[in-house]
């Protein structure tokens, strides 16, 4: 591949990567435009309407052979199982926490998310941080402490999004399956009880489906494609531009809902709550610029034992390359995980 195409690929990824963030960063105006509906009607119509989305996708590219490999493997759906009930969990919270009124606080779970990942490596998966790492926990932890001040609660909101998405994430490595595929096999197994809810809901007049008009039922409809949409832009990113940019462009989409919950909705924002959110980006600061580091020092080693079995002429018999840093895998980056996204 020449320059010119690598550049224009990287382009097209970058482009792509926007798009996803930003569509997910401005999710908070759709989910107000499906009322009188309530949150657990609007999450199960999301659910029912993804599959039916996603399963048109996979027909026209003809992907299904990894849906035999996975029915043959119970462990990994099992797994599948248990990310479809989380990302339940996320998907409900959010939709209902926008509808509430707390815009800002949601947004405030995606930023302390890789906080959160990096507590689970270190509780669940023995991981070992470095200093600046714990120096991040550290300040994440005085955050919630501040903010519970502020509030006159625990952020509940806010912790039930960051650690329904870092478990997510982790089971999701677990499961190892592409972004539309899983996509596809959890809203499988949510589609059943969601059909039946909203069937349920229809035969006690609780829907608002066919009673509203037209155009609430088309809104109703396309929870779909916002799931879907961002979802694929997502993908074509990710095989274009290195995952350190990906872990960048991740923080666009809870600084446009911070942004929209403050300028649009009009939410409340007194000095203690300012001061948690301050904490929370000076920890979200060490933490990338920590792993921006040790990205660029493992960079440096491949390419200087690349060099060196080159002078030798003897490639994979040089000896091993100059060992990096060791680095706990869930903080080596900033978790991209697209599905629990709002």
């Amino acid at each position: 591949m020449t320059g010119t195409s690598k550049g224009g690929e990287g382009r097209i990824g970058l482009l792509n990567g926007f798009a996803a963030y930003g569509m997910w960063g401005l999710v908070p105006l759709f989910w107000p435009l499906l009322k009188p509906a309530g949150a657990a009607e609007i999450l199960a119509h999301r659910m029912v309407w993804s599959l039916a989305f996603v399963a048109v996708a996979l027909i026209v590219v003809r992907r299904w052979q990894w849906a035999g490999e996975l029915l043959r493997q119970p462990r990994r759906l099992a797994l599948v199982t248990v990310a479809a009930a989380v990302i339940t969990v996320n998907w409900g919270v959010y939709i209902w926490a926008v509808n509430s009124g707390h815009v800002v606080e949601a947004s405030l779970g995606y930023f302390i998310n890789p906080l959160v990942t990096i507590a689970m490596g270190v509780l669940l998966l023995k991981e070992r941080l470095r200093p600046v790492q714990w120096v991040a926990v550290g300040i994440g932890v005085a955050a919630v402490l501040v903010l519970t001040i502020g509030y006159g609660r625990p952020p509940w909101i806010s912790l039930c999004l960051a650690f329904s998405f870092a478990i997510y994430g982790l089971v999701k490595k677990k499961v190892n399956l592409g972004g539309v595929e899983s996509l596809a096999a959890e809203t499988a197994i949510q589609f059943l009880p969601a059909l039946a809810y909203l069937l349920w809901l229809a035969g006690h007049g609780g829907s608002t489906f066919t009673d509203e008009g037209l155009g609430h039922s088309a809104l109703l409809a396309s929870t779909g494609i916002v799931t879907a949409l961002p979802l694929v832009c997502f993908g074509a990113a990710a095989i274009r531009v290195p995952l350190s940019t990906l872990g960048l462009l991740q923080y666009m989409a809870p600084v446009f809902q911070f942004l929209l919950g403050i300028l649009y909705f009009g939410e409340a924002m007194p000095p203690e709550r300012w001061a948690g959110f301050a904490l929370v980006w000076l920890a979200l600061v060490l933490l990338t610029g920590d792993a921006w580091r040790s990205s660029v020092r493992t960079a440096r080693s491949a390419r200087t034992a690349s060099a060196l079995a080159a002078e030798t002429g003897t490639p994979g018999t040089a000896g091993p390359a100059p060992k990096a840093e060791s680095v706990p895998s869930a903080v080596e980056a900033p978790d991209v995980s697209p599905l629990a996204k709002p």
